[in-house]
């Protein structure tokens, strides 16, 4: 089971690594968007921070993935990222929902290795 968790992380970080590198040192050429993609976009751009905050985010828990350290805390601060990518996804643009869809199941297999760490939160007061 180490061997599996060592795996889904290294993979899941190298995405969130990769995906924000592309953005801050433009290694892909963004593709031509349009209909409701295109309006989703051009609304988060208007806000003028939010992609920069979202790829910084990306960038240091992907590195916490890769490095092995404070995965709890990066599976935490990632959790509402990987499920605005499975909404959109769904309900926007249908054309990456494979790798939505490996993300939150590396998320939810990550949870459940790391179950222990989360068992404070999840417990009622």
């Amino acid at each position: 089971m180490k061997i599996a968790m060592i795996i889904v992380r290294t993979l899941t970080g190298l995405l969130f690594v990769f995906a924000s590198l592309t953005y801050f040192l433009n290694l892909v050429p963004q593709p031509e968007l349009s209909g409701p993609m295109k309006t989703f976009n051009e609304g988060l751009n208007a806000s003028t921070y939010f992609f920069t905050l979202l790829k910084v985010t990306e960038l240091v828990c992907g590195i916490a993935l890769l490095v092995g350290r404070f995965v709890p805390l990066a599976l935490v601060i990632l959790a509402p990222i990987v499920v605005n990518i499975l909404m959109v996804h769904i309900f926007v643009e249908r054309t990456g929902l494979p790798v939505a869809i490996f993300l939150v199941a590396a998320m939810a297999f990550l949870a459940y290795y790391y179950r222990e760490n989360f068992s404070g939160v999840l417990r009622a007061a």
